[in-house]
């Protein structure tokens, strides 16, 4: 366990022992609350783990550090920028994946450049958008979210 980890945790420890000092009843009912919470996202923490294994069991972790690591530039960044803009899914399972594709040899640009395609950019709700904004200001919102992101990613590499 590294360091953060175990900082979180002594906080969150340290937290419920001074809520059951001020209300053993409300620290309870948090208790409660936080177990329900656990329960109803344990299937997308399931999710989580087929959709890495697959992606890990798919594709190599060679191909993924020829594709998307150090060497393969703005090109590499671009083509995970576009996979990220294109996918639909949940930010809890698209961390995870971010970090197994930086375990796999992917570079901090590409991991950057897919979490804030998928987070900035929904093609899935184009349509909808396009109902909403207009056919224009639609393709205009998500072309400067992905050049954005795109900037972001770049960034990310350099300080990190």
């Amino acid at each position: 366990m590294n360091i953060t980890a175990i900082v979180i945790n002594v906080f969150a420890l340290v937290s419920l022992l001074v809520a059951f000092f001020k209300s053993k009843e409300k620290a309870v009912r948090s208790l409660k609350v936080a177990g329900k919470s656990a329960f109803k996202i344990l299937p997308m923490i399931l999710i989580i783990v087929v959709v890495v294994g697959l992606m890990l069991g798919f594709v190599p972790p060679d191909q993924i550090a020829k594709f998307f690591g150090e060497q393969s530039g703005l090109l590499g960044v671009l083509i995970i920028g576009g996979i990220g803009a294109i996918l639909h899914i949940p930010s809890l399972v698209a961390f995870p994946l971010a970090a197994s594709l930086l375990e796999s040899g992917a570079s901090v640009m590409a991991a950057a450049a897919f979490i804030t395609t998928l987070t900035m950019i929904g093609t899935v709700y184009l349509p909808v958008e396009i109902k909403l904004l207009g056919k224009k200001l639609a393709l205009l919102r998500n072309g400067l979210s992905f050049i954005i992101a795109i900037l972001i990613s770049v960034l990310m590499g350099l300080i990190l």
